[in-house]
């Protein structure tokens, strides 16, 4: 249900994931495994913790190491990943894919974690509509329902492995669906937040 993610979006707007020391940790669920059933359940979530997300950290690990060995390139290492992300222009071409990839499966499946909440949880109420989102939602989608049916359709039309999303214009503040391929991050956009998000091709 996309009503249990709406009291988390004054987290992700301002959620950002800063480099300290020399690599990044694989963050604890905000709940346990075993949480989110039956909708998903304990083995999926713990494969794609434990296995996927580890997997793109590990390889994001591996190119940041690259980055800080060299002079040129070490300033990139201490961005945030979010601003990295936003420069990969700037990214050696051999490391640039993983940082692509390694980011932006870390940075997706951090704010996917963070998107859900557990049935019965304080987390899991839809928006008020006299609220700021409710009122954002009215305005730029007509209804929480026609949102609903947007971000579904955005999902249905990934092919293979991908993402749906709801983001919003920092300049505008308009809200907005729409879906990324692999492990490609709305926020690698610059003046684009990330509400929430859906790995579609597992779940």
């Amino acid at each position: 249900k996309m009503a249990r993610v709406f009291l988390f979006l004054g987290l992700l707007l301002g959620l950002t994931h800063q480099i300290s020391g020399q690599s990044l940790e694989l963050p604890a669920l905000p709940y346990d495994y075993s949480a989110l059933e039956p909708s998903i359940d304990e083995t999926t979530m713990m494969l794609h913790h434990m296995g996927h997300h580890k997997a793109y950290l590990a390889t994001l690990n591996q190119a940041l190491a690259a980055l800080r060995a060299e002079s040129k390139t070490k300033h990139l290492a201490k961005m945030g990943i979010d601003t990295l992300l936003q420069h990969l222009d700037e990214v050696p071409e051999a490391l640039r894919t993983a940082v692509r990839n390694g980011g932006g499966g870390f940075v997706n499946h951090d704010l996917f974690w963070k998107s859900l909440a557990p049935e019965g949880s304080p987390q899991n109420a839809e928006p008020r509509g006299n609220s700021p989102l409710g009122k954002a939602i009215a305005r730029d989608f007509g209804s929480l329902l026609e949102l609903q049916n947007a971000f579904n359709t955005a999902a249905a039309k990934v092919f293979g492995s991908g993402w749906a999303w709801v983001v919003v214009d920092n300049a505008s503040g308009k809200l907005s669906v729409m879906s990324t391929p692999n492990q490609d991050t709305p926020g690698s956009t610059r003046g684009v937040s990330v509400l929430f998000g859906l790995d579609v091709w597992e779940h």
